[in-house]
């Protein structure tokens, strides 16, 4: 074998700088220094080559032999509770083949630079896959919903704001709440809202987020999102479409989702017992497909139904929608009237398919105009709701499925609306 200085080692070397991230080049390179005596050599070069290809076996065995051969400079004398080093002749214990990891960590320890560092050198912490924002609105952006908004006021806002009161009544600043009802009827923006009326941070995780195909990876995004959170207390993490990353572990045979429905219990009580300042709100559409486990106390264990807006919510709506457009002689109050059953989503549907007629008309003239009433008289003949095969689904489970009195607010709804 070479020399650690031959000509050869120093041509690798060579071609090492010029092709920094060629794993089977360094690892050549590390062979050779290994087989030349420079243990040092070897460790810089496969641990190098590890941080660009983790999975190179290559590598790892290099690694191993050059940590296996290093020799330390002075020997350390073994623990009191290690026994005693064998003399010649004696048959050594069997470790089962164990790796020493912990001789490895320190032959490793400082070889590799950080791979991020700021302008003075230092090492920079690890960003998070997840956003955190400012929410931007309060609960009084939120036309009506007046009911909804007194229960968020009991449930989250009244102990965040009374800090002596809660320590009385020794209520805990923390707590999960599930937001359910017709799709449309805006959960996310109370969600937003709510983490705007605490002053705190917001994390909006939707399926897309959480779940991937890998094994083991979506309860990683789960612990990285909760880790997040408790990195920018007080936040509010809202977990949009429960139904599906939290869905009845007895209804799926897909093992990997069940151990995504296990972390995310995991990460909930981790919450409840050891972090304050952290909240949960999640929103469905379908909350009889939460799985049970979610419900119980000290996780998801206030529900809170968002109905479709009531007559001054659909008035802001519209409002709201029309902001910006031309319009002329529209009365938003007679369009809310109009409109009872519409959800959020079906009113923003509205303005836009009134002001395509008004758009339509002035293509054809050739002259510009205002979206008048006329153009939402015509686009409520064709707008209709969009929360009916929703409805038909809630009667059943409010009718048939109501174990407790858990979709007593549901049915009250159905029985005002005398849909049962």
């Amino acid at each position: 074998m070479p020399d650690a200085e031959s000509p050869l080692i120093a041509s690798l070397r060579s071609a090492v700088a010029a092709a920094p991230d060629d794993v089977p080049l360094r690892v050549h390179l590390a062979e050779l220094l290994l087989g030349a005596g420079d243990t040092s050599g070897a460790v810089e070069q496969a641990a190098a080559a590890l941080q660009r290809d983790p999975a190179s076996r290559q590598a790892r065995e290099v690694m191993t032999r050059a940590v296996g051969t290093a020799q330390p400079a002075e020997p350390e004398p073994p623990a009191p509770a290690q026994p005693s080093p064998t003399e010649p002749g004696d048959q050594p214990a069997d470790d089962g083949g164990a790796f020493d990891w912990q001789r490895m960590e320190d032959e490793f320890r400082g070889v590799v630079p950080p791979m991020y560092v700021d302008e003075e050198g230092n090492e920079l912490p690890a960003s998070s896959a997840y956003d955190v924002e400012e929410a931007g609105v309060r609960l009084a952006d939120v036309g009506g919903l007046q009911e909804v908004k007194d229960r968020l006021e009991v449930s989250f806002l009244a102990p965040m704001r009374n800090p002596e009161l809660r320590k009385l009544y020794g209520k805990q600043l923390r707590g999960g709440l599930l937001l359910y009802g017709p799709p449309g009827c805006g959960k996310t923006f109370l969600a937003r809202a709510v983490a705007g009326e605490m002053g705190a941070q917001f994390i909006s995780v939707s399926l897309t987020d959480v779940l991937e195909m890998w094994i083991g990876s979506s309860e990683k995004n789960l612990h990285e999102l909760f880790e997040t959170a408790r990195r920018n207390t007080p936040c509010v993490v809202f977990l949009d479409e429960l139904d599906a990353i939290g869905q009845k572990r007895s209804h799926t045979r897909n093992s990997g989702m069940r151990t995504t429905v296990n972390q995310l219990l995991t990460e909930l009580d981790g919450v409840a017992n050891n972090n304050e300042g952290v909240f949960v709100l999640g929103a469905t559409n379908a909350p009889w497909d939460v799985d049970a486990a979610l419900r119980r106390p000290g996780r998801f264990d206030r529900v809170v139904l968002v109905l479709p807006p009531d007559g001054p919510a659909r008035e802001a709506i519209v409002k709201y929608h029309l902001r910006g457009r031309p319009i002329a002689g529209v009365d938003a109050g007679r369009i809310a009237r109009a409109t009872d059953g519409l959800s959020g989503a079906d009113l923003a549907h509205l303005c836009d398919t009134a002001a395509e007629k008004a758009m339509l008309d002035a293509v054809r003239s050739g002259e510009t105009r205002m979206i008048e009433m006329r153009d939402f008289e015509a686009a409520l003949r064709e707008v209709r709701p969009s929360i009916g095969p929703w409805l038909d689904v809630a009667k059943n489970v409010a009718m048939f499925a109501n174990e407790g009195g858990a979709y007593n607010d549901l049915l009250h709804y159905l029985k005002k609306r005398k849909i049962v």
